[in-house]
Parts: structure tokens; C-alpha cells; sequence
């Protein structure tokens, strides 16, 4: 059911950066595009924002922006109003949304670009103008935040102390910033303009600093993101399962298979859910399926293989008798027969030669063709 419209508030999403991390997956599309179960991530968002009640939405891209712009035009099909920004220039989290800082009208809400959370969105605005905070970060609790930056508050939730990385013994909290924060636009003086410049070490330690009302809110909400190609496949398997989910996203039945329209598949072939198949999908005789795993418009499986635990994008190819697992494919990729892939990655339109037993966690760059029983060593991969 949709919250309320919030009156007059905006959000920021940041789906500016380069996705490196996710490379070979991002090697030619921009990692808010790259699909979350066959729709792009960014979609996912702008549906959660509007399901709170923020149509206002302003994007702050950088790396490969037209794709963004040309999906989703000016967001009417969407019931929202999409504003674009493009930075000249790499400016950081807050040197981002200070170059969109005329268009802010009141309180927004600002979104790294990578995250999934069904944070409670609502409720997060509504202690943020019950506390009349500047700030308002959302935290996450982890086993270990030795990896990220530890966020220490007092039993109100005001914030207290910011600590980079720190070791896990001397870890004074177990709450990390979950990369989502309510701003009132005066914080936005502490930004200089034209410059690269973070919340995480630039405006929010100067918050702190001056004593301004910033405060936090660590519910016991999903969150993960979209950083690596691990994380990718995790969400997905998040997802698939009924872990997780956007608020307001729909929902696979638990052990559910969905097919899309067109689809044909083989009497013989065995599906096991959670699994989506996409539209015009072709799945050959004997081929197994086991979920969790998503697999793109297009795809063609052929007879005897098998995939299970991966991710496949639009018009993958995979030959006889292969065997997919623990892996993402980007669109238009070739895997030839009787090919074994564990945990690979493979960018769009990468072509695998018949035979290959490619190593664990091999990375196959976009365009790349290895031949029939070649020898790959994954780290060359990667680098090439």
C-alpha cells in the first residue's frame, strides 16, 4: 500500500560513478542500468521513492549518461518528475548534489546509487522533523565493520563520532553508514562549489564538528548493495527467495517459477524455482534449471546443460551440456558446448569456445573471445 505523498520533498540519487568494481558488467553500460530480475536497478528506486510519496527526483549522473536519460526520458510514465544533472567532472557524494543545489526547493533525501534496502522511508522523514535535525543518516548494523566507516551515536541517536575503517577489537559500534541521508539544503553552505567533495570526510564531519543537529536511524531494515559482482548475485539470490525486496517491489512466490511471454521450453527440461525467465526465451531438451536464477529476454539453453545460482542477461547463448553456476553473464554472450563456468563474470558479447573448463572466478572482459579449449588464467583475464 503507498504512503502518503510527502509534500514538497525531493530525493537525490547519486548514479554517477563508473560501477569499476563491477567491471566487466559495467564496461559498457552505466551501473544503474545493469538489470536487478530483468529490470534496470535504477527502476527499482524511482518505484520505491514513489511508492513513499517522492515523485520530485533528481538524478546526478556522470559516467555514460545517456542511457539513463534515453530509458527513462523525463519520468511521466512513471508517475514522477526526473530532473538530470551530468558533472563535468568527477565532484564526489556532496559535491554532487551542490551542483543540483538550485533546484532543491526544502528536505530531501539523498540515495547512493548502488544500495537495496526496504528502509522504511517514512518513518526516517518523520523522526527527522520530529528531532528538526539537518541530518539524518540511515545505519546498518554488521557482525564486522572493520570494512566501513563506523558511525557511533548516544540512546537519542544523535550522532557522535565518525571512524574509518577501524579495526574490529576497537570498534566503539557496529553501525555503518547505509549510504542514505535526509538534508535540509542549508548544509549544503559547508559544500564548496565546483569541487570534489564527500559527506562521508567533508560535510558530515564538519557537521559534527560545528555542532549541528545530525541524527541517525538504524532500523532492522534489508540492506545490501550492487558494488561487486558477489554482492550482485547475492541481492539476486535475496530477492529470488523472499529475503528481500525493494518496499513495494513485486514479489516471487516462495520455489515460484515465472516465465515471460513467448517463452518456449522443452517438455524434457527441468525448472526449479526461484527462477525468471524473461520474454521469447528458448530452453532445449533435458536442460536443468535450478533456482535462485534469473535469466534475460532472449535466452537460448540448449540441450543437456544446466545453470543454477547465476544471473543471465539479455540473449545469452548457452550450448549443449554446459554448465553454469555461482555466475553472471552480461547480454549477448556465447558459451559454447560443453563449456564449465563457477563463478565467473562475463561482459556483454564475450564469446567462450566449445570445451573450456574455465578456473573458479574467472573474469571475461566485454568482446572477448577465447578459443576452443584455451588455457585462461583468471587475474589475466581480469587485467586485460
Amino acid at each position: 500500500m503507498a504512503r502518503q505523498a510527502q509534500r514538497g520533498l525531493q530525493a537525490v540519487i547519486l548514479a554517477g560513478g563508473e560501477g569499476k568494481r563491477l567491471r566487466p558488467l559495467t564496461s559498457r553500460l552505466p551501473k544503474p542500468m545493469i538489470p536487478l530480475v530483468n529490470r534496470p536497478f535504477l527502476l527499482h528506486m524511482i518505484e520505491y521513492l514513489a511508492h513513499h510519496g517522492v515523485t520530485d527526483i533528481l538524478l546526478a549522473m556522470g559516467y555514460l549518461p545517456g542511457p539513463i536519460r534515453n530509458h527513462f526520458g523525463d519520468g511521466t510514465g512513471l508517475g514522477v518528475n526526473l530532473t538530470y544533472s551530468v558533472e563535468e567532472k568527477p565532484l564526489g557524494t556532496a559535491g554532487a548534489v551542490k551542483l543540483l543545489e538550485r533546484y532543491l526547493t526544502g528536505t530531501c533525501i539523498v540515495f547512493n546509487g548502488d544500495i537495496v534496502t526496504d528502509l522504511d522511508l517514512s518513518e526516517h522523514l518523520r523522526l527527522h522533523r520530529e528531532r528538526r535535525a539537518q541530518a539524518s543518516l540511515f545505519l546498518v548494523r554488521v557482525d564486522d565493520p572493520s570494512r566501513f566507516g563506523v558511525v557511533e551515536t548516544d540512546a537519542s541517536g544523535r550522532v557522535l563520532h565518525f571512524t574509518e575503517k577501524p579495526n574490529r577489537e576497537e570498534a566503539r559500534a557496529n553501525t555503518i553508514n547505509g549510504g542514505c541521508y535526509i538534508l535540509e539544503p542549508s548544509v549544503l553552505a559547508h559544500v564548496p562549489p565546483g569541487e570534489y567533495h564527500m559527506f562521508e570526510h567533508g560535510l558530515f564531519p564538519k557537521l559534527l564538528q560545528i555542532g549541528a543537529p545530525m541524527y541517525a536511524y538504524a532500523p532492522p531494515a534489508y540492506w545490501n548493495d550492487v558494488g561487486t559482482p558477489a554482492s550482485y548475485l547475492q541481492v539476486h539470490r535475496d530477492f529470488l527467495n523472499g529475503v528481500a525486496g525493494m518496499t513495494g517491489a513485486e514479489r516471487l512466490p516462495p520455489s515460484g517459477v515465472r516465465l515471460g511471454q513467448g517463452c518456449r521450453v522443452d517438455a524434457t527440461a527441468c525448472i526449479t524455482g526461484p527462477v525468471v525467465l524473461g520474454d521469447g526465451c528458448r530452453i532445449g531438451p533435458s536442460v536443468e534449471i535450478a533456482g535462485p536464477a534469473v535469466l534475460g529476454d532472449g535466452c537460448r539453453v540448449d540441450a543437456g546443460a544446466s545453470i543454477s545460482d547465476s544471473v543471465l542477461w539479455d540473449g545469452v547463448a548457452i550450448g549443449e551440456s554446459a554448465e553454469i553456476s555461482g555466475s553472471a553473464i552480461a547480454s549477448h554472450a556465447v558459451i559454447g558446448h560443453d563449456v564449465r563456468l563457477h563463478g565467473a563474470t562475463s561482459g556483454e558479447r564475450a564469446h567462450i569456445g566449445a570445451g573450456n573448463r574455465l578456473p573458479d572466478g574467472t573474469v571475461i572482459q566485454a568482446g572477448h573471445v577465447i578459443q576452443p579449449r584455451e588455457v585462461v588464467q583468471p587475474r589475466e583475464m581480469a587485467q586485460q
